[in-house]
């Protein structure tokens, strides 16, 4: 967060360097190990400025080495969130009934699990993979830096998936769903696995997107929204490709196989990292021990801006601007998540067993459905980016909190085609492949209005101290509204009618998945409408900050 320079200093604040040792510094301002343990130094001057020593009016160069590693980690989690409730719902039978109705042999088993305990516990996989930040977020800030805590986070994502892949090494009861009695080692092994990258997303997750506030300079710099929505970009190519790789080779060739690659992907992005690191990324992400030692060298310098911002305590301008985080997160990230993240679930099932996926005689993997809010971002971020730019120029850019607003009344219309869809599949047997198409392209655009807009607010917002734990804390909601995304998906069970045509437990104004889908316009439609209220307040709470 502290941004470390040499002798020379080009801070928007005005600060100059004055060539002190740490030594010297304490006749300036007292600094300890214990008050610098929370920040790390961004990235060196010399990447955000030109051959001429000005500031670059392009992003930072290591942008982009931060954003491919970063890909390749959505590309790990991105296959698994594919494939996990797929692979928890297969069959376990020697014989199933393929597509055309014909009885064939069974070569790719799952744990036959229903949809309802197959929800569940992708409930709880996604709440542990986006709770685990926050400590992670501590750890990196206190203890092992954001660099260090990236790398050891990433290594045992890898080792998850290749344990998740090793649990077709054993044995399960055929035409049993797989339990303690029927296949001890496989639930073992695969819940290793998931544990595996639980924790090591804690280490990973909240690391990257706080390096890539540290390239720029203060909430002021006009470049950071932007950068951020490139970064946003940039990662979901790994997104993109990941259930198209992934989701097939799990799907058509083995579940084991698909588990493999996402572990090839998290690798190549750790290789990649570490081999460009040294060149532009020198200096971010250094624990506070090495932040101590480069200090008591001479070997990095701090500004008075600096300086001021690691010792001052927290005033009321920087509570309330915390306030606004935490509402933010508390009510806009979950009722928008919960109803998003059905993608991975209802969704998935939805495109699975009620979708007709042939396209010039080619059944198509359902999985691929995940690769279209991935690939919309590739095509639309930067033309959200460049609308907050045209917007700013004229004075008419949204604020964040109404840019969520806007995110969650677009999420709400996204799901009237779940809507129409659900009727489609009841009438006709099978519902047409364009309603789950247009519900992930308007779900993606209202995304873009709120997620990378978030991670930018929280590098605005967050005193510099506090940055990693914030996102900590942001991630920590996602896992909240991840657990809810998920309880939803077990109860959109509830709204099916019985295998022997027995009526639905549950209805909502509309009898079926019609009347679940309609659920989900109406619940992220209210809370925005909520954030509309709450707007001029949490304007004024945000002290100027846009």
């Amino acid at each position: 967060m502290n941004r470390m320079r040499g002798n020379q200093d080009n801070s928007p604040s005005g600060g100059n360097g004055d060539g002190n040792s740490a030594e010297n510094l304490s006749g300036i301002s007292p600094y300890t190990p214990t008050e610098l343990e929370h920040d790390q130094p961004p990235m060196p001057e010399s990447l955000l400025t030109d051959e001429a020593g000005g500031k670059s009016p392009g992003q930072p160069a290591g942008l982009w080495i931060l954003f491919i590693t970063e890909m390749w980690e959505r590309f790990s989690y991105y296959g698994m969130r594919a494939l996990l409730v797929l692979y928890l719902i297969a069959s376990t039978s020697s014989m199933v009934e393929n597509s055309s109705g014909e009885i064939v042999p069974n070569i790719n088993p799952g744990f036959g699990w229903s949809e309802a305990s197959a929800a569940i516990l992708y409930a709880i996989y996604t709440w542990a993979v986006y709770l685990t930040p926050i400590f992670g977020g501590w750890m990196a800030d206190k203890f092992l830096g954001t660099h260090r805590s990236m790398l050891i986070g990433g290594w045992i994502i890898a080792l998850g998936h290749i344990t998740l892949a090793g649990t077709e090494l054993f044995g399960i009861t055929a035409g049993e769903a797989v339990t303690l009695q029927t296949g001890p080692g496989a639930l073992l092994i695969f819940l290793t696995g998931l544990a595996l990258i639980v924790i090591g997303t804690g280490f990973f997750k909240p690391c990257v997107s706080v390096m890539v506030g540290q390239l720029y300079g203060p909430h002021d710099d006009a470049r950071r929204d932007a950068g951020f929505t490139f970064f946003y970009m940039g990662i979901n190519l790994g997104a993109f490709l990941s259930p198209l790789i992934a989701g097939t080779l799990g799907q058509k060739v083995g579940w084991h196989w698909g588990f493999g690659s996402a572990a090839v992907g998290m690798i190549l992005g750790l290789l990649f990292y570490q081999f460009f690191r040294p060149k532009y990324l020198a200096g971010i992400g250094l624990s506070p021990k090495q932040v101590v030692d480069d200090l008591a060298s001479g070997k990095t310098q701090l500004t008075e801006h600096e300086k001021t911002e690691l010792n001052r305590p927290l005033n009321a301008i920087d509570w309330q601007r915390l306030m606004v985080i935490l509402i933010l997160a508390f009510v806009g990230n979950i009722f928008f998540w919960a109803a998003f993240e059905q993608a991975g679930s209802s969704l998935n099932v939805f495109a699975e067993k009620q979708t007709n996926r042939v396209l010039f005689g080619y059944e198509f993997p359902s999985t691929w459905y995940q690769s279209v809010n991935a690939l919309t971002i590739v095509i639309f971020a930067p033309l959200f980016s460049m609308l907050w730019v045209w917007l700013g120029k004229r004075n008419a850019n949204p604020s964040t909190p109404l840019k969520f607003a806007i995110s969650l009344w677009l999420l709400g219309l996204a799901f009237i085609a779940m809507v129409l869809g659900a009727i489609d599949a009841n009438t006709n047997g099978l519902a047409s492949p364009h309603w789950l198409l247009v519900t992930y392209v308007v779900c993606t655009w209202a995304e873009l209005c709120l997620s990378p807009v978030g991670l930018s607010m929280i590098t605005k917002l967050a005193p510099l101290r506090l940055q990693s734990l914030m996102m900590g804390a942001w991630f920590f909601s996602f896992s909240l509204a991840n657990l809810a995304g998920g309880l939803l998906a077990a109860l959109s069970t509830k709204f099916k009618p019985g295998e022997n045509g027995e009526p639905a437990d549950l209805s909502f104004i509309l009898d079926g998945l019609p009347g679940f889908f309609l659920l989900l316009v109406i619940l992220p439609t209210s809370a925005g409408f909520i954030l509309l209220v709450l707007t001029p307040m949490l304007k004024r709470m945000m002290h100027g900050v846009k």
